[in-house]
This record gives C-alpha cells, structure tokens and sequence, in this order.
C-alpha cells in the first residue's frame, strides 16, 4: 500500500455510520424515554446468537476452512442466519478470509492487516476501496459448486434486509412494539454483532500470548474469546487452521466447537479434522525452546544451563525424527497392512509413547524457565 489513501466507499460509510450512530445515541435515549420490553431483549440475545455463531461455525470454520462437513439442513441454517451479521455473502467472506491466512500481515495483500493500524484491521479496511478489500473468488471455486453458497450468494441483498429489518418489524407486531424491536433486536444488535467480530481481525491480533507461534500477529486470549464466540485463540488457529477447534482444551470456551460437536451426534455434521497432539506439543515445545534461548542471551546464564537445554533440545529432535519415521511406515504399510490389528495396535502404542514424551518434556521445559527467572 502506499501512502496515498483510496476513496471513501460511500455506501459502506454511510451504512456503518448511520448504524453506530442510532445504536449509541438513538438506542439510550428510547431506553430511557420508553424502556425495552423483554421480548426485545430475548429476541436481541437470540437474533445475536445466531448471527454470531452463523459467522463463527459457518462462513469461518465449514466453508473458509472446511474442518468439517455439514448435512443441508445444517448449512441452509448456517447461510440464512449469516444474513443477520450483514458481512456479505459467504462466498465474498470466505474469499477474502483465505487470502487473510495466506498472506497474514502482509500490508500488500492481506485485506485486514493489523500492520496497517489498529482501526484498519477492525474496519477501516471496508471503509476506503483498498486493492486488497476486493474480494477474490478464484480462492473459492469450491464453494462455486455448493448450491447453498451460490443461492444465497445470489439473493444476499434479499435475505439480509428480510433478516435485519424485517424479521425484527415482524417480531415487533407480534409483540405489539415495532420501534423497540427494531432498535433493540435490529440496530443494537447488529452493531454489538459487528465490533465483537471485527476483534477477530483487530485485537486478536493485537492482544494475547503466542503459545504456539510467532510466525504472525495472531494471539491467544481467554479474554477476547468470550467476546468473539471462542475466535479469541487465535494463534491456536493460525498455526492448525485446519482444526474444527479453536479452543483446544475442553475448559476452552468455543460455542463453534460445541455447537459442531452436537450437531455430530445428530448426524448433521461429520469429518470434523482435529489437530494430532503430538502436533500441538511439538510446537508449544517449540516456542518454548525460543524463549529460552531469548533468557540465555538476556541473562547470561551459566554454561551448565546452556548444555541441560542443549541437551533437551537434541531430545526433542529425536523424539520428532521417530514420530515422523513411523508416520512414514503407515504410509508405506497401506490401507491393508493396517487393517491388521496388532500392526495397527503396534504403531498407535508407538505414536501415543512420543507424544506422551513431548508432553513430559514441556513439564520440564516450564521449570528450566521458572529456574532462569
């Protein structure tokens, strides 16, 4: 990008703008002059449930990453309720989203790169015609023959004015206050839905740790994953894009992930791709070698402690060399030499003893740093 600033996308400006503006200013005044019934309420909470988890386990994790797959009824749902985040069809969403992880922080290429500022990677980005904002659907030509994404790619326009308007003028007839439904469970709504996603791309970027990778901006937080449907680990997901789960331990709040879980049981969704553990250990090991090697530098640690490091580190190797030797036998035994049960017995016994070593080798790696201070 270069320093000249693009056009303002007036529409864009004028949408948000207005939104924003009734939500903080129009939205109290009523509240206080009138109150909100509690239909409103309800509805808000339902309408915001179902947008955010349309984005989170729909346009996100099934069809820009495709960690799972999903029965019609489920993606029929998933697209008809997307409509209420009014972030653009999937087919756009997902189009600009891959090529957000294949060039993440590239100020060049990565239509929301947090290295552009702050205020641009939350929004400013769909503010201004930015090269990088179009989106690029030769990214997608699988979604291109998902008759759900192209129908609802088609009638976008339609299906979110029904959502965010007429659905709340619905409920505000039935519930015999169409003013309060439609600045509660319509404007309020849809503005809270907006910035709590768009941290997504700001301050999960911005805020956090980075257990996993340093490779980019990304960043783990139990903070900021209570606010974007469990998105929050997000250096989890830059690193296995391709798991189901954001939040990988169980305690892990990620709504997506439970939502997917239970679905399965119901036989609405299938497939779904887990990270190895061995994977996960072996990069947390990782990171974990770098911030040693940084406090040896930093305190000039005495030579012993340099050769115990060294030492885990040449152990780490090996265990990594073994598991991908075996990773390698499977592939050469074949479908039908580990259809027999021992042989297959044989390796996951193998598989589960070096990932049960890196795990104790990350025990052992905390103390060494707690032991460096």
């Amino acid at each position: 990008m270069n320093n000249s600033k693009p056009p303002v996308v007036r529409s864009n400006a004028i949408v948000f703008g207005l939104l924003n503006l009734t939500a903080i200013v129009v939205v109290p005044i009523y509240g206080f002059a009138y109150g909100y019934p509690a239909a409103a309420w309800i509805a808000a909470a339902v309408l915001f449930t179902l947008s955010g988890m349309s984005i989170t386990a729909g346009y996100h994790r099934l069809w820009s990453h495709r960690t799972y797959k999903a029965a019609w009824p489920m993606r029929l749902a998933l697209a008809v309720f997307g409509g209420l985040a009014l972030q653009n069809s999937i087919l756009s969403w997902a189009a600009r989203h891959r090529v957000h992880h294949r060039h993440v922080d590239d100020v060049e290429k990565d239509p929301h790169s947090i290295k552009t500022g702050f205020w641009h990677a939350h929004m400013g980005w769909m503010l201004r015609a930015w090269p990088t904002s179009e989106a690029d659907y030769s990214q997608v030509p699988d979604l291109e023959k998902d008759p759900i994404v192209m129908w609802q790619h088609r009638n976008y326009w339609a299906l979110t004015w029904s959502m965010n308007l007429g659905l709340p003028i619905a409920l505000g007839l039935i519930f015999g206050n169409v003013i309060a439904m439609v600045l509660m469970a319509g404007v309020f709504r849809l503005v809270l839905s907006h910035h709590l996603t768009f941290f997504i791309n700001s301050l999960a970027h911005t805020w956090g740790r980075q257990p996993y990778s340093d490779e980019n901006t990304a960043r783990d937080s139990g903070i900021v994953a209570l606010l974007t449907w469990g998105e929050g680990y997000h250096n989890y997901h830059h690193a296995f894009q391709g798991d189901y789960r954001n939040g990988v331990r169980w305690y892990h709040f990620d709504p997506s992930k439970w939502l997917v879980t239970v679905c399965s049981w119901m036989g609405l969704c299938w497939d779904m791709r887990r990270t190895p553990r061995f994977k996960i250990y072996r990069a947390r090991l990782q990171m974990q070698f770098r911030e040693l090697e940084a406090r040896l530098k930093d305190r000039g640690a005495e030579p012993t402690w340099r050769q115990v490091i060294e030492a885990e580190y040449q152990q780490f190797k090996e265990t990594v060399s073994k598991w991908q030797a075996i990773q390698g036998e499977k592939v050469h035994a074949g479908r039908e030499a580990l259809r027999d049960r021992w042989q297959r017995t044989h390796m996951r016994t193998r598989l589960k003893e070096l990932e049960y070593s890196l795990k104790m080798q990350r025990q052992r790696l905390a103390t060494l740093t707690v032991s460096l201070g």
